[in-house]
């Protein structure tokens, strides 16, 4: 254990109760008076925080974090556990299974404040985050800022960056180009700055006409997700759009077509052949290829070059005599992937990690356009990608809808829909709260389903 006169700081687990206000006077006596950080984790008390700020600091604590643990506490431990039977007894632990959620943010905030930095660098602090989550980043900055600490905030989001900076420095493919005020920057002046041209649209022309019915979707639900009920159709050459807040099922929808999730129910037609789509596998075989959310966690194999990547997806296609591998298919196949992407890399042999997150998606795509496929599933795929490689993926997407392909896009950006899609699904609370066509709805009107079963 560490000499008492050397732990400056205490980050604890704040309750509220009897034996939590009593410690913090302890240990500030008997610990040559540190800091003590103060945490709460809401996980559904409801009414029971109320005044414990308050509380916290009375008793010795400098300030009280209250964190909102609901949907991880649900999502990592209330439904595992209750799929496990994990139960005293007929009654679920509930304070036991909120610890290690709240022991879990401990330590993140442990470490956070472990250090008196004097400047904090975010590298795209934002790209998985919900709004109330950036929002509360966002206040934590600001804190920061306050102390004295600068900040360096790297992101692609332009909002962001003008939001939160006092100066903005735009970088182009490793060279400095520009330091400017935020004050004294609009949106339209970053883009330009940044792809090096005028972008007089955010997103390209449309150019596809959607056409005869190829996918039937009725009644699909999800095992063990909030995934309740979605029906709905996909026409050939369309780009169908899903929008929705965090949790409302968007993903579990591409999930559970592509097999990658249990389906708890719901048909799935292909031409009007009913499919199965029970594994990934079964899937592809079927027409059906996912570009995942996560693209570094479950999209590319890093370590592994562009050649690789690309052609992970296809390895039967590339078998000779059933044993080998054809080298000259396979680096045929790369290239043509490289060329029609536009895919920025100085060889087939360069590690994908070393890509940007806009060439790592082109790939991705490349690899699944190899699989020939009718239906293509994407989510979310230009996050954590700068403006200029956006407009090539939504330019890459309306293509592939022109040459006849049906696509399904889940995004969190309401204007990338309303700008790339023809029609958009709004999901709430696991079911499909309503439709709406692209060209004549609102950001508005997309909300208000979006909240209508929550």
């Amino acid at each position: 254990m560490a000499d008492q006169k050397e732990i400056k700081k205490v980050v604890l687990a704040y309750s509220g109760g009897l034996d939590t206000s009593i410690i913090i006077p302890w240990l500030k006596e008997n610990y040559n008076d540190p800091e003590i950080i103060a945490v709460s984790g809401d996980v559904g008390q409801g009414t029971e925080l109320d005044g414990l700020e308050e509380k916290a600091i009375k008793t010795g604590a400098s300030k009280l974090y209250v964190e909102d643990l609901t949907d991880e506490m649900v999502d990592d431990v209330i439904i595992p556990s209750m799929m496990m039977g994990a139960k005293y007894e007929d009654y679920l632990l509930g304070t036991a299974f909120a610890r290690p959620i709240i022991a879990k943010r401990l330590v993140e905030i442990a470490k956070a404040v472990s250090y008196d930095a004097k400047v904090i660098v975010f590298d795209e602090p934002t790209s998985s985050l919900t709004e109330v989550e950036v929002e509360h980043l966002f206040r934590i900055i600001n804190m920061l800022k306050a102390k004295g600490c600068g900040i360096i905030y790297i992101s692609h989001k332009m909002e962001e960056i003008l939001r939160i900076s006092d100066e903005v420095t735009i970088m182009r493919d490793g060279t400095w180009v520009a330091t400017r005020p935020a004050k004294e920057l609009t949106m339209e002046e970053i883009i330009k700055l940044m792809v090096g041209r005028e972008l007089t649209n955010r997103f390209p022309p449309k150019t596809n006409v959607p056409g005869e019915v190829i996918l039937e979707v009725e009644h699909l639900a999800g095992k063990y997700t909030r995934l309740k009920d979605a029906s709905f159709q996909l026409r050939k050459g369309e780009i169908l759009g899903i929008a929705g807040l965090d949790g409302s099922g968007r993903t579990e929808v591409l999930e559970n077509l592509f097999g990658a999730m249990t389906k708890a129910g719901g048909t799935i037609k292909l031409h009007g052949r009913v499919i199965r789509n029970r594994t990934p596998r079964e899937s592809i075989k079927n027409g059906f290829a996912l570009l995942t959310e996560e693209r570094r966690a479950t999209g590319i194999f890093g370590i592994r070059d562009i050649r690789e990547n690309t052609v992970i997806s296809n390895l039967k296609n590339y078998l000779v005599g059933g044993v080998c591998l054809s080298d000259k298919k396979m680096e045929e196949d790369t290239k043509w992937a490289i060329e029609a992407m536009h895919i920025k890399t100085p060889s087939q042999k360069t590690q994908i990690r070393s890509l940007s997150g806009g060439n790592q998606q082109k790939v991705i795509i490349g690899r699944w356009l190899l699989t020939k496929p009718e239906v293509l599933l994407l989510d979310e795929p230009t996050r954590g990608i700068d403006v200029g490689a956006k407009y090539e993926i939504y330019q890459l997407i309306i293509d592939l809808a022109n040459e006849g392909k049906g696509v399904i896009m889940v995004s969190s950006e309401m204007p990338e829909l309303l700008g790339v899609c023809d029609r958009i699904l709004v999901m709430s609370g696991g079911q499909l709260a309503g439709e709406v066509d692209a060209k004549n709805t609102s950001q508005e009107e997309i909300l208000t389903l979006a909240a209508k079963y929550v």
